[in-house]
């Protein structure tokens, strides 16, 4: 199974980051003008914390907060699972149904590289697949 390093390869280098003392809305704009679902709260290059448009439905717009009001910190989800380059698809995959996530940053030591998606992964799962399908087809027909 292909490691997340090959996922990230494909990947454009942009981080998306916001600080926890920015409000929700600018976080909301970063998202929007990104075509993002999730970005990193990073203070002092530290990540602590994750902002997701799941985070933002439920603690500000259910709760009839004000986005511009509203930090992120206080929104944001504090406890972040992560994942290093040699991780397999698969055992992210697995991370992030078990823990009912859909956003993984990618670090290398204290430092954060990237993030994956769900998407992402379900996209490098069906390459990987349709390839063993191939191989199969070719092994079967001579």
């Amino acid at each position: 199974m292909s490691q997340i390093s090959e996922i990230l390869a494909n990947k454009p280098e942009a981080i998306w980051s916001v600080t926890s003392e920015q409000s929700v809305l600018e976080a909301i704009r970063l998202m929007s003008d990104h075509g993002i679902g999730a970005v990193l709260v990073m203070d002092d290059g530290r990540l602590v914390g994750i902002l997701s448009e799941r985070d933002y439905a439920r603690k500000v717009i259910l709760q009839d907060r004000s986005s511009r009001e509203t930090l992120v910190g206080d929104i944001m989800t504090r406890n972040v699972f992560t994942a290093t380059t040699d991780r397999t698809i698969s055992e992210c995959m697995a991370m992030m149904s078990e823990n009912d996530f859909r956003h993984l940053p990618v670090v290398e030591g204290d430092r954060v590289i990237g993030m994956i998606s769900i998407g992402d992964l379900v996209r490098a799962m069906i390459k990987e697949y349709q390839y063993i399908i191939e191989q199969m087809e070719h092994y079967i027909t001579g």
